[in-house]
Formats: structure tokens, C-alpha cells, sequence
């Protein structure tokens, strides 16, 4: 609530400024988002990889992806944990001030769509607040949320595979952030339609 008291007499990074300049206007794209973490702790935990695809038009556009796994060696090694998912990843391997940098940069103004995206944001946020930036400014929705306002539930959450079996969308073989990602798109456009969204 009193994020702007922390910036004050902090230089800003130019990214994060050319990033609060697109928010003149409303964005018709969606960037459905999906992060691996080492954790749930939003203080002591990190992003490990992020996995987006943008939605156009109720089209899923492959191109205009963003996928990265972020090279954490020091919260690894500081927590004894193995690295051989970096090594074998064929993703693009980017430092975590690059990777963050080169995701808001592909984000823009767009609406970030997630299942349980407010996690997802968080995480984000708190690795923005390491980087002297403010917080994330999109609108964002979650799947979860859109499927139990379709159904009216309002007493338990749905996991993603919950949800993948009741629209009938089919298992990938890997479970990385990108497939994830993926899978969120192709709820989110069913949802979005029995939910008659614009």
C-alpha cells in the first residue's frame, strides 16, 4: 500500500521506466503466464523459469512467446540443491535481472491471464522489489477463478489438472512453465467463451 515511500530518492531502471509508459491505453492482448519456483515463499523463494504465450483475437499466437529459465546458481548452491535442470533445459538461460527485464519488455500493457496468477504476480513483484521497480500495474484474471464463477462454486480452488480434465484438454508428456503456459491458453479461450467475454 505504501510501495511509493520505498521509491523514493531510488533511481528507477530505465526498463521499468519504458514500462509504466504503456499504459496509456487498454491492451487487446493477453499474456498468459506461468512461473516454476523453488518454493511458496515469497521472501526466500525464486523463479526458476517462465513460460508465456500471448492471445490475440481469441488466437493463441506461438511466435509471440516468451520462455526462460533463469539461472538461480547462488540460491541453489546456498540451499544444496541440484542445478541439472538448468544444464539440460534447452530453453534460453538467462540471468534473473535479464530474464525479468526481457519479460516486462514482452509483457507491455497486456492482461496476464494464470491459473492462480496472483502467485505468479507476487513472485514477479517481489523479484521487481530486488530491482528497485514498483509492482506489476496489469489487469490480470485467473482460470480458477473463471471456472468457478461459470459454475458458481465458491468453497474450493481447482488445480490445473482438475480443470484440463473437465474441458477435456489434453496431457503433454513435460511439465515445464511453457507447457503449463500452454495448457492455461487453451482454458482460458474456452472459459472466456462460455463465460461470453469480449
Amino acid at each position: 500500500m505504501l510501495d511509493w515511500l520505498k521509491q523514493i530518492n531510488k533511481e528507477t531502471p530505465d526498463f521499468w521506466k519504458a514500462y509504466l509508459t504503456k499504459f496509456g491505453k487498454k491492451s487487446n492482448r493477453y499474456v498468459v503466464l506461468s512461473t516454476e519456483t523453488s518454493g511458496m515463499n515469497l521472501s526466500k523463494d525464486v523463479i526458476l523459469s517462465i513460460g508465456a504465450f500471448a492471445i490475440i483475437d481469441d488466437t493463441i499466437y506461438i511466435k509471440d512467446s516468451f520462455e526462460a529459465v533463469l539461472l538461480q546458481y547462488k540460491f541453489l548452491h546456498d540451499n544444496h540443491l541440484s542445478n541439472e535442470f538448468i544444464i539440460e533445459s534447452t530453453l534460453p538461460k538467462l540471468a534473473e535481472v535479464d530474464a525479468i527485464k526481457a519479460f516486462i519488455d514482452y509483457l507491455g500493457n497486456a492482461v496476464l491471464v494464470g491459473h492462480h496468477i496472483e502467485f505468479d504476480v507476487d513472485m514477479i513483484n517481489a523479484t521487481l522489489e530486488r530491482l528497485d521497480c514498483g509492482r506489476l500495474k496489469n489487469e490480470a484474471l485467473d482460470i480458477d477463478i473463471m471456472h468457478r464463477k461459470y459454475h458458481d462454486i465458491t468453497d474450493k480452488e481447482f488445480s490445473l489438472d482438475k480443470l484440463r480434465d473437465a474441458y477435456k484438454v489434453g496431457r503433454s508428456e513435460r511439465n515445464t512453465a511453457t507447457e503449463a503456459a500452454y495448457t492455461i491458453a487453451l482454458l482460458f479461450l474456452k472459459l472466456k467463451s462460455r463465460l461470453g467475454l469480449k
